[in-house]
């Protein structure tokens, strides 16, 4: 497909989900990434299975964690440890625009993939990295997977556990190795743009860490400011803001409202909850006194939404011009009505043509969503990439006879 990066190339020496989930976003844009996986078993998330959630159950024949995090790229198996797979890594990354990796410093090391290796191979390649923990520092080889380096290590967890709950907040799988993986796309579209205006290639580095770091900023900063454990998740039913609260509805279901400006949404809101005798009670206005009477306000807002279910107080509020949002599940998000016409699903058919639905890279440019595209099978790509790189069908021969290719 074309992109704002089409004529880029990526080389991906990358496995499981974080650092592939940068690839997919780069490939989502436009550029050829080639992803280079060992020779005897490939990607380890190739393997990955949650739960009960297997290939074999799903309604299309498909692996959704693979393709999550792989869709769009071409495939290579190479024995990198050969030195017929290291010339042939060489080669590759010598026609390449970018390096993403994964591997750990000390991984690097041993492999002879240093900043100073790479740039033999090619001088004005940008090196992309992505680790748990960052490339320095005392655990700078230590691995991270998102639950325990971004949700826990990294605060996230601490965050969204509200206020004296006794069981802290958990997340749904990849949760922020998404969230890092589009990070570093955006870190290499810089180190490209900056490569262009300059001709100087640099090296990216992020982490979960840093990216965990980044989502609770705020209450790191109220940590070191105000000398606290930063700012924990409110608890249940208790809001400083009424209007900045959730509310539970007759049939279990929870509405968020988020109305920064109370005194200007504060009336009319009243009107369409069937309380208009609130819009003028001095116990709640000016928005002054709504704050310092915010338990009460918050008691009897809650009883009125739970004298209906979340289809009545999605009609009641259709006209609200505050912002205000139903608790989805990711079915509805899904089905949301702005899903489909902004592109932000990609419709795929697996191999007996049954069609399903995966999630776009956020980012677009000319209004344009990715067209569907597959994950490459465990290199399945071999071949076509070696050809393209000048070698004939003897070299490629010799190389699946001594095991440097699959």
């Amino acid at each position: 497909m074309s992109g704002v990066l089409s004529g880029v190339r990526v080389v991906e020496l990358a496995s499981w989900t974080y650092v592939p989930a940068a690839g997919v976003a780069l490939a989502d844009w436009g550029a050829d990434v080639i992803k280079v996986e060992s020779v005897s078993s490939g990607d380890p998330g190739r393997a990955l299975v949650i739960g009960g959630f297997t290939r074999a159950a799903a309604r299309a024949d498909v692996d959704f964690i693979l393709e999550l995090s792989n869709r769009g790229k071409r495939s290579i198996a190479l024995d990198l440890k050969s030195e017929t797979g290291r010339e042939f890594f060489g080669r590759l990354l010598a026609q390449a625009d970018v390096l993403l990796t994964n591997w750990l410093p000390s991984a690097l090391e041993r492999a002879r993939l240093t900043v100073d290796d790479i740039r033999a191979f090619n001088p004005k390649i940008i090196i992309a990295r992505g680790t748990g923990l960052g490339v320095r520092g005392p655990d700078r080889d230590k691995g991270g997977f998102d639950a325990a380096t971004y949700l826990s290590r990294g605060g996230v967890a601490y965050t969204l556990t509200p206020f004296g709950t006794e069981h802290p907040a958990v997340q749904g799988p990849a949760f922020g190795d998404l969230q890092a993986g589009i990070t570093l796309a955006g870190g290499v579209c810089a180190a490209l743009f900056h490569r262009e205006r300059t001709g100087e290639p640099t090296v990216v580095d992020s982490s979960l860490l840093a990216q965990a770091m980044w989502s609770i900023a705020p209450s790191i900063s109220v940590a070191d400011l105000f000398g606290i454990d930063g700012i924990p998740g409110a608890p249940p039913g208790l809001a400083i803001n009424p209007l900045v609260n959730r509310y539970k509805t007759k049939d279990g279901r929870f509405i968020q409202l988020v109305f920064l400006q109370p005194d200007k949404f504060w009336a009319g809101f009243c009107q369409r909850i069937g309380l208009p005798e609130l819009a003028t009670d001095e116990r709640f206005v000016p928005s002054s006194n709504l704050i310092a009477n915010a338990a009460e306000a918050t008691e009897i807002i809650a009883a009125r939404f739970a004298e209906h279910d979340l289809d009545y107080w999605r009609q009641a509020l259709s006209d609200e011009p505050g912002v205000w949002a139903p608790l989805a599940t990711p079915r509805e998000v899904l089905e949301d009505p702005q899903t489909k016409p902004n592109g932000y699903v990609i419709s795929n058919v697996d191999d007996q043509g049954t069609e399903y639905q995966m999630v776009a890279a956020p980012v677009q440019f000319d209004e344009t969503p990715p067209g569907s595209t597959r994950a490459p099978e465990h290199g399945q790509h071999t071949e076509e990439i070696l050809l393209e790189l000048g070698y004939d069908w003897d070299d490629i021969a010799q190389a699946k006879e001594t095991g440097a290719i699959l």
